[in-house]
């Protein structure tokens, strides 16, 4: 069963189109300090969807990722709490959807994008991942 979720960056530090970049083999999503985050991202498995978050600079949802490697030690400390996963580009999503929008809708009132905002990496609902995904213009079957 696929598990869905959010990652957050900042994309004047790690931009969508620098994770399209790194292809296939994807990329860490490391510097995570969050126990809550790192906790999400242990339960991540090979193949769990998730949407690619601007921060800061846009508070967009701009495209999907897909989980490729599962929690491993984080490279970027020595510090063995911290752990990550390695994420790679799927698809664009046609219709960036703006933190605007997302508070805007009822069906996504409890979405931990609203709820908690400040977490980098989040648990999505299949609800709210078929919304976000209609209000971006993706069919969600059609991911792969």
């Amino acid at each position: 069963m696929t598990n869905y979720w959010l990652f957050k960056s900042e994309p004047d530090t790690w931009s969508w189109e620098m994770q399209k970049a790194k292809g296939d083999a994807g990329e860490e999503w490391d510097g995570v300090r969050n126990y809550q985050a790192r906790n999400n991202m242990r339960a991540m498995q090979i193949g769990d969807k998730g949407f690619f978050y601007h921060s800061n600079i846009g508070l967009e949802v701009v495209g999907i990722v897909e989980v490729c490697k599962l929690a491993h030690p984080d490279s970027t400390t020595d510090d063995p709490r911290w752990e990550c996963v390695d994420i790679k580009a799927v698809c664009d999503m046609p219709k960036f959807v703006t933190l605007k929008d997302v508070k805007a809708n009822p069906l996504l009132e409890n979405m931990a994008l609203v709820t908690s905002m400040r977490l980098s990496v989040q648990p999505v609902r299949l609800d709210e991942w078929i919304e976000v995904c209609r209000m971006g213009g993706l069919d969600p079957n059609s991911i792969k």
